[in-house]
């Protein structure tokens, strides 16, 4: 993309765009600061940069870089949207080196299923063997505790 950069250096993250908008989102409404802080410490992630060296978009991956990930937290900022960043995020991740040869990479996703289909993602073939421990609400359980 034409002026626009991919980088996994956290160094040049700016973790207010990323906290910003991904404390917003849908799927994690609400979520602390210091969680969101491990969660990036703690996982590969990418930062999408316009010309101007600012952030405008994040994904990232939980991952042991060898038989499994977990794809999360996907954003490109609605201002960037529509001049294909979040293809170009998405074709960056599958290239990366650590995550070459892996089993399985999953994601959840209420919205954007056409866009990570391009990149051959598909339905859960046997969801019956997936289980999950789900607390949809624990950020907003963990502010009421804290307030």
């Amino acid at each position: 993309m034409l002026g626009y950069s991919i980088t996994t250096d956290k160094e040049a993250f700016d973790f207010d765009v990323i906290y910003g908008f991904i404390s917003q989102s849908y799927w994690a409404m609400g979520i602390p600061k210091e969680t969101m802080k491990r969660a990036i410490a703690n996982s590969l992630c990418f930062g999408v940069f316009d010309t101007d060296n600012k952030q405008v978009g994040f994904a990232r991956l939980i991952t042991d870089s060898a038989t499994f990930a977990y794809l999360a937290d996907v954003f490109i900022l609605p201002s960037h949207r529509g001049m294909g960043l979040s293809k170009h995020l998405m074709e960056t991740i599958v290239a990366h080196p650590d995550l070459q040869g892996l089993r399985r990479i999953v994601l959840a996703t209420r919205d954007a299923h056409g866009l990570y289909a391009q990149y051959g993602f598909q339905p859960i073939e046997n969801p019956e063997i997936l289980m999950q421990i789900w607390h949809p609400n624990v950020y907003q359980r963990e502010q009421i505790a804290a307030g």
